[in-house]
C-alpha cells in the first residue's frame, strides 16, 4: 500500500458525510452506504473514489469511513511566537491537494505566515498563499483547509488566510524534493 496505507482501501460510508466534488470544489453531502476506495490520505484529509467521482473528506469526518478523527497539535507550556509559527509551518505541510500528493508548503503554495500575539494571550496568524492555477476549484477549499489546521493550534485564536495570485505560482517554487516527488527535476 502507499499513501500512507490507504491506497485503494476500500471502505462504506457508516453515515452521512461533508464532502467536496474535487477538482471542481463543490460541496456535497455523501449518503450513508456509499461504498468505494480512499485514494489519497495524506495530512488528515481523504480523498475517496465513489461511483466515478473524487470526493474528499476532512480529518473531522474520519470516522465516517471507519478511520480515526484528527488529534489537535500541541505547544510546549510558554510557548513562544517562534514556537507558534514554527507548528504553523508544520499544520501547513499537512495540507495537501487533492489530486497531488505533495503539501502545499512543498509546492511552493505558501509565500508567508507570520505570528502576532493579543493582548488577551492568545494569537493570531496572517498567511499568504497561493494556487498551481488560479482557476482551480479546489482554492475556497485548501484555503479553508490552511485556516481549519492553524486554528486549531492552542493560543491561535485566528488564521487570516489570503488567496493571492501575484507573483503567479510557478514549478520553480517547488522544494526540491517535490520536484524529485513529481519527476520535475531540472
Amino acid at each position: 500500500m502507499s499513501m500512507a496505507g490507504y491506497d485503494n482501501e476500500p471502505v462504506i460510508l457508516s453515515r452521512d458525510v461533508a464532502a467536496v466534488i474535487v477538482p471542481a470544489g463543490t460541496p456535497i453531502t455523501l449518503k450513508q452506504g456509499l461504498a468505494g476506495y480512499i485514494t489519497q490520505a495524506l495530512g488528515g484529509s481523504f480523498t475517496l473514489y465513489i461511483e466515478g467521482n473524487l470526493y474528499r473528506i476532512a480529518g473531522a469526518e474520519a470516522d465516517a469511513i471507519g478511520k480515526e478523527r484528527v488529534q489537535a497539535p500541541e505547544l510546549p507550556p510558554n510557548a513562544t511566537e517562534a514556537d507558534v509559527k514554527e507548528l504553523a509551518w508544520a499544520q501547513m505541510r499537512r495540507c495537501f491537494d487533492p489530486e497531488i500528493p505533495i503539501n502545499i508548503v512543498d509546492l511552493g503554495l505558501v509565500y508567508a505566515c507570520d505570528v502576532s500575539a493579543n493582548e488577551d494571550g492568545t494569537r493570531q496568524l496572517s498567511v499568504t498563499m497561493t494556487l498551481t492555477a488560479p482557476g482551480c476549484g479546489m482554492g475556497e477549499v485548501l484555503v479553508q483547509d490552511v485556516r481549519d489546521k492553524l486554528e486549531i493550534i492552542p493560543t491561535v485564536s485566528k488564521a487570516d488566510v489570503q488567496l493571492v495570485f501575484d507573483p503567479p505560482w510557478s514549478q520553480s517554487m517547488m522544494s526540491e524534493a517535490a520536484r524529485l516527488q513529481t519527476g520535475m527535476m531540472w
